[in-house]
């Protein structure tokens, strides 16, 4: 407590995080904000989740990416993955490949196993696109002299 009060933003976090295990979401909601203030990205992250999901506040879509956005831009991993995740589902795969490799790159194995699936898909279709009956036909009447 004693930190908290010195405006440690690690601590502030911490006791975020205790009151939001405990159930006690305001006050969950208020030291995360306040870490937040002092520039911690995990109080960022935590505030981007406590407004996706309505716990303390009001559910608010927009204030779960501003608070994603900065936790990302803060270096959270997680938070960095998430935004890639979203961008896929808006069907912006180049934006969300970036969001990705920058999580991977910030150790996220999450991101890095995403990155290594689409990668695979991507040389999947590639293969299946060079697949025709013209040049299977061509294939069949080399191989038979």
């Amino acid at each position: 407590m004693k930190r908290v009060e010195l405006n440690d933003p690690a601590a502030t976090l911490q006791m975020s995080i205790r009151h939001n295990k405990a159930g006690d979401y305001d006050d969950a909601f208020r030291y995360a904000n306040k870490a937040a203030e002092l520039g911690d990205a995990g109080a960022h992250f935590q505030l981007a989740c406590l407004f996706g999901e309505g716990k303390g506040v009001e559910k608010d879509a927009k204030k779960k990416v501003y608070h994603l956005e900065q936790a990302a831009i803060g270096g959270h991993a997680i938070a960095r993955h998430n935004l890639g995740c979203k961008e896929k589902k808006n069907g912006r795969m180049d934006r969300a490949i970036k969001h990705m490799i920058i999580a991977a790159k910030l150790g996220c194995d999450s991101s890095l196993d995403a990155l290594k699936d689409a990668t695979l898909r991507a040389h999947q279709a590639a293969v299946d696109a060079t697949k025709s009956p013209q040049r299977e036909e061509a294939e069949n009447a080399r191989n038979e002299r």
